[in-house]
């Protein structure tokens, strides 16, 4: 079924109008288009998700609440083993230039609909890849790409004999999550039977419908060292752009990401392996247009792969490369979708750096300290997520943090040291138990 431009079901002989659409999101993303709301001319953007996300997020409401917003249609973008369905399920507007994968669970649908319909895209063939951890892993490896040993486990008796086969400390996750939703690290005396539970059962349902098809799960070694990401902009198989960002971590057992920074303060020597990785892995999966995100570990000065999603990076590192290089990598992706050139990345001009907000799990009783937060030099942006009476939740994926601090200064450390000043001014206090 489709749904036409007034947000309701559209007949199939009326369908929805799509005639000023040249570019068709698939997944919804409430943030880029905001973005994109900013510079694409009115109604030229149409959104394509499944269903039960588009009535859980309240998708059709932002139709005539975002200008550039022309319909929303309603198609199993996230049945990936029957993508090919698509073709026959969604239109293709008249004048599309690009198909845009707007989250992990639109990429597979986006590069098939790309591909259809004549489009640069990530390719159907490399699009699998990047959207299951295990494949990932198979071709990274074939690739001699540096990565923690792993295996594909079934149950809590695998993940224990393969636990039991290193250091007694291992990491379990979901193949085709995202946002580090269902990612725990197991220490030697973690019970893996309630481990497996809170892996296996970890969901978004805002995100994914129950119906999506199930994941399966990875254990691997713990590899112990800084971590960093590495952002590329590939156009017909060429690397056109090339960042690194360092990141924090949560200690613990959930590895949540805590900040970012841009360019990321690494050595050259670890700069160009990243590049060289990032390449490798470009001309293993055969991927063709678009961006990826790659996660790696730097150990004993080796980067060490991760994992790697066929998108534009989330946490605000898309924002984090303008900053620092008064350069759009959002503008790039549109560029090499549409077949263009993208314009050259100037060389980085500053630092930009987020820092992400915690709090005690529990009520919240009160956020002070937001206008010292905002009066540190360099801060640009401070978001508070709760407010009094809410309930901050563990911080098990990205989806739980409670805030963030973005700050800017003429180089990367600086700018670290701001966003983390900005975030030690500000406090959100708690009481145990549940608010609303």
């Amino acid at each position: 079924m489709t749904v036409g431009g007034d947000g309701g079901p559209s007949s199939p002989e009326a369908g929805p109008d799509l005639d000023a659409v040249r570019y068709l999101l698939v997944g919804y993303s409430a943030d880029l288009l905001v973005d994109l709301d900013g510079f694409l001319p009115e109604r030229s953007v149409a959104v394509v998700e499944t269903p039960d996300v588009i009535e859980a997020r309240g998708v059709r409401g932002q139709i005539g609440a975002v200008r550039c917003l022309a319909a929303v249609l309603a198609a199993p973008i996230q049945d990936e083993a029957n993508a090919v369905r698509l073709v026959g399920l969604v239109p293709r507007p008249p004048r599309i230039g690009a198909v845009v994968p707007a989250s992990d669970y639109g990429v597979v649908a986006a590069a098939t609909l790309a591909a259809a319909w004549g489009l640069p895209g990530a390719g159907p063939d490399a699009a699998p890849v990047f959207r299951d951890k295990a494949e990932l892993r198979r071709t990274a490896g074939g690739a001699g790409i540096a990565q923690p040993e792993w295996r594909l486990v079934t149950g809590p008796a695998e993940v224990a004999a393969f636990r039991a086969g290193g250091d007694g400390t291992c990491v379990l996750k979901p193949t085709n999550r995202q946002a580090s939703v269902g990612v725990q690290i197991l220490p030697p005396d973690a019970d893996v039977f309630t481990a497996w539970a809170l892996t296996a059962g970890a969901e978004e349902q805002m995100f994914r419908p129950g119906d999506a098809g199930g994941s399966r799960y990875l254990a691997e070694r713990l590899l112990r060292g800084p971590e960093v990401s590495a952002e590329v902009l590939v156009r017909d198989g060429r690397t056109v752009f090339f960042n690194t960002t360092a990141k924090d971590v949560q200690p613990g057992r959930h590895p949540v990401e805590t900040g970012h920074v841009v360019s990321g303060p690494v050595t050259e020597e670890v700069a160009a392996a990243l590049a060289t990785g990032m390449r490798a892995l470009v001309e293993a999966t055969k991927f063709g247009s678009g961006v990826l995100h790659g996660e790696w570990i730097v150990v004993d000065g080796v980067p060490h792969l991760v994992e790697c999603a066929a998108r534009l990076p989330g946490d605000y590192i898309v924002e984090l490369i303008a900053m620092a290089y008064d350069w759009s990598l959002l503008h790039g992706f549109l560029a090499v979708l549409e077949g263009r050139a993208a314009d050259p990345a100037p060389p980085v001009a500053r630092g930009a750096a987020i820092r992400y907000l915690s709090a005690a799990p529990g009520t919240v009783d009160a956020v002070d300290g937001v206008e010292q937060a905002r009066a540190v030099p360099g801060v640009c942006d401070v978001l508070v997520r709760v407010a009094p009476g809410d309930t901050v939740e563990p911080v098990t994926s990205s989806w739980k943090r409670p805030g963030h601090v973005i700050a800017t200064a003429p180089d990367a450390p600086s700018a670290a040291r701001a966003a983390e000043q900005a975030r030690a001014a500000l406090t959100i206090a708690t009481h145990p138990g549940a608010g609303r």
